[in-house]
């Protein structure tokens, strides 16, 4: 059989441009075969848009995609040269599993492969794609990318067998529903086609600045409706674990040209909506993403099960993403904010660069309807309506204008006008430094 002419040597060629890819260590093979029997992992590098990219399939018509050895040997190359030239890998997981006549050398190979993962973690972005089995060790390299892509009906992503645990426990719904994908796919032609797409949009590493074709700044936003797509350039942008956490939204979009992260939030903030923001802020902090912040939120929640430490360790790391953050921050309060949710969604206090509001939003302690019922139900009367009471609550502790008294919002605006004032933002604080600008000396007066 060619060697070119496997279905991973296909799915590889469909990521890059026409024409430009470049496969390294083609002809690698296990010590104790022949020439012809070459690896299961193909590696390489070309162009995606216009940009330099490096990839890996797992080649199932090459001993079934089986790791070793020789592999881990190929991966590690296409790694050094990854991050020697600050460009994003692609990762293509189908495997039958691992090689084992290598015996512990099979096993030291996963732990080359994880080392090479963990050292371009933060460095340069990596997507991996997963259009087949990719079970126990293997799972957990895909787990430790920035993102997964999962091919619908195929994927399958495991570390316990699913004849063990049920075949519903390795489909890709289910790597969705639980945060591990974050993006699902209905064909593998789809997959390839958003692995590009997101490879594209991204900074080639953490000291690049990803920017495209800018849309008109003084576009004002559509019957005042305000949503990250919206407000993103175009309208357009790539949404992220859209089945976890729901009530949160995360998207990566252009916004004035800059690729930024769009956080929206409605309703109570579950655990896992948490969990998904802290690992979006996260990623953007690593590569210097702006990340603007939408609240609309009336608290936090947590179910049982997850009480007490499942719930304080998800919220805690929520804050700390946020207050460790190095990029910059932009929130905006477009209804409600109360409680938790105003202080742990990029307030000021937790280090927002900037944070605006629209006209008739409320900041509050607590809900306006909790808090009449904790201390103002002897105000309700015949002639008073509770609905009366908590309106007099909200205007006199609630509402935006005095938050924006205390110095916690910087400014309320109309929804029209926020577009603007966002891509303002992100041009005003795109050069922002953390700390006292270094400096060899004033300049004398005259």
């Amino acid at each position: 059989m060619d060697k070119n002419s496997t279905v991973g040597y296909g799915k590889i060629l469909s990521l890059f441009d026409a024409g430009t890819f470049v496969e390294i260590g083609a002809y690698v093979a296990r010590s104790d075969a022949d020439m012809e029997n070459y690896d299961g992992v193909i590696c390489g590098y070309g162009s995606v848009d216009g940009k330099l990219t490096y990839a890996f399939a797992q080649d199932m018509d090459r001993m079934k995609g089986a790791f070793g050895a020789a592999g881990a040997k190929k991966i590690g190359m296409l790694y050094r040269m990854a991050i020697r030239n600050g460009a994003p890998v692609i990762g293509i997981f189908e495997s039958a599993g691992t090689v084992i006549y290598d015996g512990s050398a099979a096993l030291a190979a996963y732990g080359a492969w994880l080392k090479c993962v963990s050292d371009a973690s933060g460095v340069i972005p990596q997507i991996a794609l997963v259009s087949g089995a990719c079970g126990g060790t293997a799972a957990v390299v895909a787990s430790m990318f920035d993102f997964i892509i999962a091919v619908q009906d195929q994927a399958q992503l495991y570390v316990t067998t699913p004849f063990v645990l049920g075949k519903e426990s390795a489909t890709a719904e289910t790597a969705a529903s639980d945060g591990l994908a974050a993006i699902v796919c209905d064909s593998e032609a789809a997959a390839l086609a958003k692995a590009r797409e997101l490879a594209a949009a991204l900074p080639q590493n953490n000291c690049d600045h990803a920017d495209a074709p800018i849309d008109d700044v003084t576009r004002r936003l559509t019957d005042g409706v305000v949503s990250s797509t919206a407000i993103a350039d175009f309208g357009k942008t790539i949404p992220l674990y859209t089945a976890y956490g729901e009530e949160a939204a995360c998207a990566l979009g252009y916004l004035g040209g800059d690729l930024v992260a769009f956080v929206s939030v409605t309703g109570l903030l579950s655990v896992n909506g948490a969990r998904k923001i802290a690992k979006t802020v996260n990623f953007c902090d690593s590569f210097n993403i702006p990340v603007i912040t939408l609240v609309d939120s009336e608290g936090i929640t947590a179910t049982a099960e997850e009480e007490h430490a499942p719930a304080a360790a998800a919220f805690a790391r929520l804050a700390s993403a946020y207050a460790t953050a190095a990029t910059p921050r932009v929130t905006v309060i477009t209804g409600k904010a109360y409680g938790a949710a105003f202080t742990l969604l990029g307030s000021r206090s937790l280090g927002a660069d900037l944070v605006l509001a629209l006209p008739g939003t409320t900041v509050s302690a607590l809900a306006p309807d909790k808090a009449v019922a904790f201390v103002w139900n002897d105000k309700i009367t015949n002639e008073k309506s509770r609905e009366e009471v908590e309106a007099e609550w909200i205007e006199q502790y609630a509402a935006i204008e005095k938050a924006a008294a205390n110095g916690d919002i910087d400014d309320v605006i109309p929804a029209d006008e926020l577009r603007m004032r966002l891509c303002s933002a992100i041009y005003m604080l795109a050069n922002s430094a953390e700390g006292k600008p270094a400096r060899r000396h004033p300049v004398m007066p005259l």
